[in-house]
């Protein structure tokens, strides 16, 4: 039986995980871990981490950089596997994960969603056959994100950097600005609104004809699932930094 702590449990995400969790043969969650205990969990849920008094098999995150970075400091001390699907992190907050790797497993993905790593590849391989085009991305989420743009946008945007040489720039933000579009600018946009779960476009617009590929998440269960299977996944794996493409 794999024994889970939820990192953020109470949050719309973590109860999410922990309703994945027991619809899931041999995992359980042992603990949770939260600014506050509501008292409605049926697992202990700790507020201080120098509280914590059990070592699960794995932690599942799903929260904000700066608790992300608090339950690492106790994973890496206890050497416990790590899932991270908490996004807004910073390059500093990203070097230290990389940096804690090498000495126990963590799986990091800004989107547990199998369908968006496999638009991620998609959007690769059309970049390369529709170089000359002018690349935007379209994300769309409920009005509570904090972090914009969304960590899946930057993941499409990384990964048709890539697929062109990395010779691509982002522009964020063109409000102001009185010059021609570049060729070599990927658009990114936000937009927050009512409940939407997540709706990642991207499009792709030729001189007299465009493509777009949109994905649209219709239930939080989705990245649930996906962490869970994350999690099943590094269990017993070495050391090291995983993502969603060494399990698709």
């Amino acid at each position: 039986m794999i024994k889970v702590l939820i990192n953020g449990c109470n949050g719309k995400m973590g109860q999410e995980v922990a309703k994945e969790i027991r619809k899931t043969q041999d995992i359980e969650v042992i603990g949770g871990f939260d600014r506050i205990d509501t008292g409605d969990n049926s697992f202990p849920v700790f507020t201080d981490i120098n509280n914590i008094n059990l070592i699960p098999d794995v932690i599942i995150d799903f929260s904000v950089p700066q608790a992300t970075l608090n339950i690492l400091e106790f994973a890496h001390k206890n050497k416990i596997p790590t899932v991270i699907a908490t996004t807004g992190l910073s390059d500093i907050d990203l070097e230290k994960i990389e940096k804690y790797s090498k000495d126990f497993p963590i799986f990091r993905s800004p989107n547990m969603s199998y369908e968006v790593n496999l638009l991620s590849k998609l959007v690769a391989e059309l970049a390369q056959k529709l170089s000359d085009s002018d690349i935007e991305i379209i994300e769309t989420h409920h009005n509570r994100k904090i972090d914009s743009p969304s960590g899946t946008a930057l993941i499409l945007a990384d990964s048709i950097n890539k697929a062109l040489d990395n010779s691509m720039c982002y522009e964020y933000n063109r409000h102001g600005k009185r010059e021609k579009r570049s060729k070599k600018e990927i658009g990114i946009h936000s937009i927050r609104g009512g409940n939407e779960v997540g709706k990642h476009s991207v499009i792709f617009f030729g001189d007299n004809e465009s493509l777009e590929i949109t994905h649209n998440v219709n239930s939080r269960a989705v990245f649930a699932s996906g962490a869970v299977k994350a999690a099943t996944f590094i269990v017993h794996k070495d050391s090291g930094l995983y993502d969603m493409n060494d399990i698709c």
